[in-house]
């Protein structure tokens, strides 16, 4: 049975790459020539799926290769053809502590093509709360998700955003397009163990390693979007999540505004305690406010859009989607 790299190449070929995939094949086959690595992934404490091993594993490759200190990676990385077992056997080889060091922190994707399915979302929750919006992230990374104000959307021949912008995000729309209403953003901020600074060259660095190095059109959004950042930083805390939330939900929002907690692909990552502490703390809340969730099911076989409004507590499957938001099927 193949371990964590080889289990998620099967399941990053069916996202559509190709290239990651056979990465992480040669990873798994290679990993006897990376020992701190290998030991690393062996006796890893928790779920090596819902912990996004592989991911990590093909972030600290990628990061290698952009830096160019390994030509024959390089190469690999730019041509996305040759002896990938060698090549990659050879990089392990060389960098095994840098590689394991790598994957000990969480995977910071920070994905900003999932903003068209929390904009779809918005909209939505704006025919339930008739309101302006304040939004809170949880597991924000660098905030990119709290700018999406800023960015152009083709929502199913729904038209939104900010028709200018560099960042386009233009998902493949399955089923019936989302009903246009206005969504209007008072207040942004977020919270992450970890924030990253999109004005910080290394931060910068690593979230693009992160990205699938066949996707270079994603690439370039990303790379806007951090731009955009640069110039309109989001606001981002430092903490718990199961500390901040509370305290934000407790203190009273602005009359007439519908505060509205949004999470992508960021709960997987907390424990059990974490995520009843975010649902208890939004069942206790006794004014208008919505939950916005871009998650794996439980199963980790679909990636599901829900709204959860309050105080009743009703909870809509908007759409399954792609996991980072290439498509999305939408069910309103």
């Amino acid at each position: 049975m193949p371990g964590p790299l080889g289990q998620y190449a099967l399941v990053v070929r069916d996202l559509g790459s190709a290239f990651v995939a056979a990465v992480l094949g040669a990873g798994e086959r290679q990993l006897a020539r990376a020992p701190r690595t290998a030991a690393l992934i062996a006796d890893w404490p928790g779920d090596p799926a819902a912990d996004a091993l592989a991911m990590r594993f093909n972030g600290a490759l990628h990061a290698l290769a952009r830096r160019g200190d390994d030509p024959a990676l390089a190469a690999l990385y730019a041509t996305r053809t040759g002896d990938f077992d060698g090549v990659i056997g050879d990089a392990m080889a060389a960098a095994d502590g840098f590689i394991a060091q790598w994957m000990q922190q969480s995977p910071q994707t920070n994905e900003v093509g999932r903003a068209g399915a929390i904009m779809a979302a918005l909209m939505t929750l704006r025919g339930v709360h008739d309101l302006p919006v304040e939004l809170l992230e949880l597991g924000a990374s660098a905030g990119l998700n709290l700018n999406l104000v800023h960015y152009a959307y083709d929502l199913g021949s729904v038209q939104v955003g900010r028709r200018d912008s560099p960042v386009r995000i233009v998902p493949e729309w399955r089923g019936s397009a989302p009903v246009a209403r206005p969504v209007e953003i008072v207040a942004t901020r977020g919270v992450d163990l970890r924030p990253l600074a999109a004005a910080d060259p290394q931060a910068r660095e690593r979230l693009m390693a992160y990205v699938w190095a066949d996707e270079p059109e994603r690439a370039e959004r990303l790379r806007h979007a951090l731009a955009i950042a640069g110039e309109l930083p989001p606001q981002i805390a430092c903490d718990d999540i199961a500390r901040w939330l509370p305290a934000e939900l407790a203190r009273p929002p602005a009359k007439s505004i519908c505060r509205v907690v949004i999470h992508t692909m960021a709960l997987q990552y907390c424990s059990p305690a974490t995520r009843m502490a975010v649902t208890e703390a939004m069942a206790a809340t006794d004014y208008p406010l919505a939950r916005i969730g871009f998650e794996w099911t439980d199963a980790r076989d679909a990636v599901h859009l829900t709204l959860t409004t309050y105080p009743d507590g009703e909870v809509r499957h908007l759409a399954t989607c792609h996991a980072y938001g290439h498509w999305i099927d939408w069910h309103g």
